[in-house]
């Protein structure tokens, strides 16, 4: 009588320990995706300060 409880909780504690375990992940893969995104940014807006750099060099010439 005892068993089939103690399978149930068993089987409920491994299912809500998998959805946590899914949200971890997708929360981390979600960080990397920004942390991509803005390194990209930041790569993008150093070119094109470098861009203008060269722009006001050429121009003060």
């Amino acid at each position: 009588n005892k068993i089939p409880k103690l399978a149930r909780s068993t089987g409920q504690a491994m299912g809500e320990f998998k959805k946590g375990r899914e949200q971890v992940e997708e929360e981390l893969k979600d960080m990397q995706e920004s942390e991509t995104a803005d390194s990209t940014l930041d790569d993008e807006d150093d070119d094109l300060d470098d861009l203008e750099t060269e722009t006001d060099k050429e121009t003060s010439a």
